[in-house]
């Protein structure tokens, strides 16, 4: 069996505000293997993203990795210093982050951007780089590539930066690629053939890969297991199959009662979870869903559960009450209102 060559060990990432430091992500653990795929699935503030950023070291002056560790390739990224975190990001580790807008410099062209990067790891001279870039530019689906690679980011449709984005983390076949709502902004055409490019990436270099997404579809066909963040923290984690067959967690069932189905009579509504994912200042104590659980009871409301196996030495883990083998919570019938 291939080791791990990505291990995340109880990583916690803070941020400091004007309110004090709050932290963002608590206690996430995950390993990856080469040429494996995992996926990183919950609501809009969960913290799916700022632990990707936490793996890139890209938290800005205010983030900071207050504990765990995180080793790729045998090395402690947290330890490395900035000098070396540059080699390794482009080169090693790449992102496709979710707002291209914000990634891609409005005042150079789409060449200018992707010649540096493909210049500063793959050192090509200029001709092969520019033809190299252009190949890229091709292989995401963007037409007219040769004469697009000289335009402005401003020039290009959301879609069509997007998919430079992908072009520019795919060039450099990345042992490690991270992608954020990579076919967010793509119509269903794009999405496929930006999804089988990742796909023959992960064949063809064994690169790893890291998607978080919405899209249960897009996790449902790219990955090998899947973690549930809730509010910062992993509710369940599990092979991909598992998941959706089984899953259990309250959070996880809604997620997936909230997918529309073919068989859904369109006379009732789609379910939606009820409340919102609460803010960092002020997270519940006890288990962090149960102000949106029906299931929820007062020891929900007290008591902090722990991310446990469903069984001994399963890889199948779950944070919740009802999952845990305690026979006093047996005992207790589950509740159909909401704990305020």
């Amino acid at each position: 069996m291939e080791n791990n060559f990505l291990e995340v060990d109880r990583l916690q990432t803070a941020f400091r505000t004007d309110k004090g430091e709050v932290v963002s992500v608590e206690e996430v653990s995950f390993q990856l293997k080469p040429g494996e795929t995992i996926g990183i699935v919950g609501e809009s503030g969960c913290g799916k993203s700022v632990t990707s950023l936490s793996l890139m070291r890209l938290l800005g002056h205010s983030g900071f990795i207050k504990k765990g560790s995180i080793t790729f390739n045998g090395k402690d990224l947290v330890k490395l210093t900035e000098a070396e975190m540059r080699h390794i990001r482009g080169n090693e580790i790449s992102m496709i982050f979710q707002e291209p807008m914000t990634s891609l410099n409005p005042v150079f062209t789409i060449g200018n951007q992707m010649l540096e990067l493909i210049n500063l790891h793959l050192k090509l001279p200029a001709k092969e780089a520019r033809a190299y870039a252009v190949e890229m530019l091709n292989r995401v689906g963007i037409p007219r590539a040769a004469e697009i690679i000289d335009e402005y980011p401003h020039k290009l449709s959301g879609g069509m930066r997007q998919r430079v984005m992908i072009a520019m983390a795919l060039s450099c076949k990345p042992k490690l690629l991270i992608a954020d709502e990579p076919t967010t902004a793509l119509d269903v055409t794009i999405q496929a053939q930006i999804l089988e490019l990742m796909k023959k990436l992960r064949s063809e270099s064994n690169t790893a890969i890291m998607i978080i997404s919405h899209d249960l579809g897009v996790i449902a066909e790219m990955a090998d297991k899947v973690l549930v963040m809730y509010a910062g923290q992993v509710v369940e984690e599990a092979d991909v199959f598992t998941l959706f067959d089984d899953p259990k967690h309250p959070y996880t069932k809604g997620l997936m009662d909230s997918i529309p189905h073919l068989e859904h009579d369109s006379s009732q509504r789609l379910f939606s979870i009820p409340g919102t994912v609460p803010s960092i200042h002020q997270m519940p104590q006890g288990c962090r869903f149960h102000t949106r659980c029906q299931y929820a009871t007062e020891k929900c409301a007290h008591e902090k559960p722990a991310l446990l196996p469903i069984q001994q030495q399963s890889e199948h883990r779950v944070r919740c009450w009802l999952s845990q083998d305690d026979p006093e919570r047996a005992a207790i019938p589950p509740r159909t209102e909401v704990i305020a």
